[in-house]
């Protein structure tokens, strides 16, 4: 996988243990003789190098985040400044506030200006000092800003929408010939990623996901014929309802977006369902907001302002069907709904994320001190690697309903697919 570099590095590196630039890492960790092998990429190892591009000196660097919040976005603010500022020396930081919108000269706010004092706390909050929002900006407008301000180096951190953001504004900066390096920092506690075995805040988010899980139990528990139902975040990927599940251990039935389920019929969840209220009294189920879309009536074509599909809310149409299903079968239920999607992703990272986002934040200045761009940090192998925009954004990463997940979320709640994957 090709990195496009803005020149020759010329200027030595202050770092003491650096990377053999031509050094890769393969995509396919595991060769089967029996399964045919996938496509092979090699990527580039993320780290810092011998020689830089720019000066530290004459460096001016910026930082914007974007889209949704998500636990660790000011570990990531944090530790970008003070490898910059202590491990490079550069000096000129600015934090462009509310999203893109932020790079935008007219609608923007005004920068504000990183120190050591401002980046000292804010890793023990959630959400992100900076702000953030959600849509595009006029690319050429916030290339004139930047170039203006004399910013040599963009840190994009956020999702698809905001790496395809930084890729224009890479492409516009090349096009000028302006020697702009954007390194994008992949955000998302769906963890639907490709080439990152884990996004920052996903393990947070599981872990705040269990514990509400453990209160639905609780209340579904403490209750005859008590059922809990929970929307959990995860617009395409089942990753935080999966995961939530297997830490919980207290979930009945998990529905994901990778599989369709019926509700209706002798394979529907409301007959099992309804078998689980008969035999036991009490029943969670844990749903992922992108699950069942197939069984909603809506308008596909409608999107958000970042160009994500808007989707139909799952959960109360699931708490409608459930209480009018056990309505007209004579069966009394006593129906708890939770939806705690906004508090899993606004409270502040956990040690293991915290450490993750730490080593996102370096490796993207040590790409970018470097002069390479047009790139997003991946993680491949336990190893950081620098991944092409064009190619991160082209795919995403789905639950395998044939994985070691899936299998432990079978086996945690005792629910049984037929070969789509769908509860029978």
């Amino acid at each position: 996988m090709r990195i496009t570099t803005l020149g020759e590095a010329r200027f030595a590196s202050p770092q003491r243990c650096t990377i053999n630039d031509q050094a890769r890492v393969s995509s396919q960790l595991i060769r089967d003789p029996d399964v045919p092998s996938a496509e092979e990429r090699l990527f580039e190892i993320a780290g810092p190098r011998d020689r830089l591009f720019f000066d530290p000196r004459q460096t001016r660097a910026g930082i914007v985040t974007c889209g949704g919040l998500c636990p660790g976005l000011n570990n990531v603010i944090r530790s970008v400044f003070l490898e910059l500022y202590y491990g490079y020396g550069v000096k000129e930081v600015l934090g462009f506030r509310g999203g893109y919108q932020g790079l935008d000269p007219v609608r923007g706010l005004e920068p504000v200006v990183l120190t050591p004092t401002f980046v000292h706390d804010i890793h023990k909050d959630g959400g992100t000092a900076l702000g953030t929002s959600r849509g595009p900006v006029d690319i050429s407008l916030a290339v004139d800003n930047l170039i203006q301000r004399g910013v040599n180096i963009l840190f994009t951190i956020g999702g698809d929408g905001t790496q395809r953001g930084g890729n224009a504004l890479f492409q516009e900066a090349q096009r000028r010939g302006h020697p702009l390096a954007v390194v994008g920092i992949p955000k998302t506690i769906d963890n639907d990623v490709a080439f990152v075995s884990r996004t920052f805040g996903y393990l947070t988010a599981v872990e705040e996901a269990a514990k509400v899980l453990h209160c639905a139990h609780t209340e579904a528990h403490s209750v005859h014929n008590g059922i809990a139902l929970v929307k959990l975040m995860g617009r395409h990927a089942g990753f935080i309802t999966a995961g939530a599940t297997i830490a919980s251990q207290d979930v009945n039935f998990t529905l994901v977006p990778e599989a369709a389920f019926q509700l209706d019929g002798e394979k529907g969840l409301l007959v099992a369902l309804k078998e689980r209220i008969l035999n036991r009294a009490h029943a969670v189920i844990a749903v992922a907001e992108g699950a069942g879309q197939d069984l909603l009536a809506g308008d596909s074509a409608e999107r958000d302002a970042s160009g994500n599909t808007k989707l139909q809310d799952i959960g109360p149409f699931l708490r409608e069907r459930i209480e009018s299903y056990f309505k007209a079968e004579g069966i009394p239920v006593t129906l708890r709904y939770f939806d705690p999607s906004y508090l899993i992703r606004s409270v502040p990272a956990d040690a293991e994320d915290s450490i993750m986002c730490d080593f996102f934040a370096r490796n993207a200045v040590h790409a970018a001190m470097a002069g390479k761009t047009g790139l997003v940090i991946g993680l491949l192998h336990d190893i950081f690697i620098h991944v092409p925009i064009e190619l991160l954004v082209s795919q995403k990463k789905r639950l395998d309903l044939n994985g070691l997940a899936w299998r432990a979320v079978l086996a945690a709640t005792g629910q049984t697919f037929d070969a789509q994957g769908a509860p029978m």
